[in-house]
């Protein structure tokens, strides 16, 4: 089975007995939680889109290690053309579920993970991307959402990890066995590992020679002993335990994050990629990085639509699309959000092979993308928040909309244009409000300023990727120095 339906993701989900709470208790039935099925769908999206004859070339590949067709999420890039595809098909996606959608960072892991064993095998004699390639088979095959587990709690971030008070602040290898080993720690802001198979851990920095018990990678399944998650608070979150659709603003979709724990889990050397290489941890962490930098040229652009879209239609609804300030701002959004799409494209088009021969991106560039990502979209959500109005904010619930008293009198007076409903009007109102404040802000705004690394992250790549020393030879050339 090399492509799942939408229906057959839902119900392999429903099979995992995983552990999860939240709200101080435990979620017996998290594939039906209100407030939890939103996320759930939003992944389900990207099995759905990949049942569709015209996606086929987006959302699919055929696989060079399997022969047969496969989702992309799954995909290594063996070309600029699939990572540039790859950018295509997030947009999509976010256009589609104007959320998170929760699979690219497992297929960003996949492609980190596939060139670094390969390097590090070849250095150590190491058997990791033999590994690798054996769970990548297993996770195409049956079409697995596997998600990726990179960011640690860290603690106190002036200590390394060996340093810290508490040595758990990094997620660490606390025994080791002739079978494999054991793993004690946190992984932190997990979006959508409730909604996987499996989950890839990887390093979060790059580690010294006394980090080895840190510098730790490998692929374990969600029933495994000894893991469980705690799922954070989201704005609005608890609008989908109401029983309503206008107030929730996206009612069939959504993201959810989770503080994962990893309490004293067995890892088999099988599913162990790398175990105390401590040089081949930045690799890992930078090249990650770099993939899922380049991957919110796309999947931030797609949600970006649904917001430009919601605001227009906010404008038609309030009798103010004519006016010239508001054209104007639209106009600036949509600058805005394309600027973020030519990013994502353009690391894409100068992607280069690896010695292991999958394709990565540019780094500069795919960290240009992501620092434009940690300012136009708030920018884009002002505007947003400028052309819908204050009403976003401050209209009554729709149990006040379908009240039999009270309801006619919301109806008058929240009315816009004659010809549109006010229920329309407030609908398109609520979803700005999601996308821009409420649960779909953590996967679009907040998101796009710490996901994949926050702002100094990239400045720092930036830094490194720059070659200010060339740009140096260039000047001197046209000014004709000699030194």
């Amino acid at each position: 089975m090399a492509l799942m339906t939408g229906e057959q993701y839902i119900e392999s989900i429903r099979k995992i007995p995983m552990e999860i709470y939240m709200f101080g208790k435990k979620v017996e039935n998290p594939v039906d939680d209100p407030i939890l099925r939103p996320s759930l769908n939003s992944v389900r999206m990207t099995y759905d889109l990949a049942q569709m004859p015209e996606y086929q070339d987006l959302m699919t590949v055929i696989s060079p290690e399997t022969g047969e067709r496969i989702n992309r999420f799954t995909h290594i890039h063996r070309s600029t053309d699939d990572l540039m595809k790859k950018v295509k098909m997030q947009r999509l996606c976010g256009q589609k579920t104007a959320s998170c959608f929760q699979r690219c960072v497992g297929m960003d892991a996949f492609n980190a993970e596939y060139s670094t064993t390969f390097e590090c095998d070849k250095k150590y004699g190491t058997n990791y991307h033999e590994n690798f390639k054996k769970f990548l088979d297993y996770s195409q095959k049956n079409d697995l959402t596997v998600d990726g587990a990179m960011t640690d709690p860290k603690g106190d971030r002036s200590k390394a990890p060996h340093q810290q008070d508490d040595p758990d602040m990094y997620l660490r290898v606390v025994e080791r066995r002739e079978d494999g080993v054991v793993v004690r720690g946190a992984k932190a802001h997990q979006t959508g590992i409730i909604n996987s198979h499996e989950v890839i851990v990887m390093p979060t920095i790059a580690m010294g020679p006394d980090d080895k018990d840190y510098a730790i990678s490998f692929a374990i399944p969600m029933d495994t002993k000894g893991l469980f998650m705690i799922i954070g608070r989201q704005s609005c979150d608890t609008r989908k335990m109401e029983n309503t659709t206008m107030d929730v603003g996206n009612s069939e979709f959504g993201g959810v994050e989770a503080l994962t724990i990893f309490d004293d889990v067995f890892v088999p050397n099988d599913r162990i990629f790398l175990n105390g290489e401590t040089e081949f941890a930045g690799m890992l962490v930078e090249r990650f990085a770099g993939y899922h930098r380049q991957s919110y040229g796309g999947c931030k652009v797609g949600v970006g639509d649904v917001l430009i879209g919601a605001a227009a239609v906010a404008a038609d609804y309030n009798g103010a699309a004519r006016a010239s300030h508001v054209k104007d701002k639209l106009i600036e959004m949509t600058h805005l959000n394309e600027t973020l799409y030519a990013c994502g494209i353009a690391c894409s088009a100068e992607g280069t092979p690896t010695e292991s021969g999958n394709y990565i991106i540019d780094l500069l560039l795919a960290n240009v993308c992501k620092q434009n990502v940690t300012r136009f979209p708030y920018e884009i959500v002002r505007l947003a928040e400028d052309i819908a109005g204050g009403i976003m904010v401050t209209a009554p619930s729709e149990a006040d909309f379908r009240d039999s008293k009270i309801g006619p009198i919301v109806d008058k007076y929240l009315k816009g244009v004659s010809e549109v409903t006010t229920e329309n009007r407030l609908r398109i109102l609520r979803l700005v409000e999601n996308l821009a404040l409420g649960t779909a802000a953590v996967g679009y705004r907040t998101e796009s300023m710490h996901g994949a690394g926050s702002p100094q992250a990239q400045r720092i790549m930036i830094a490194r990727q720059g070659n200010l020393a060339h740009k140096k030879v260039l000047a001197k050339a046209i000014a004709h120095i000699e030194e």
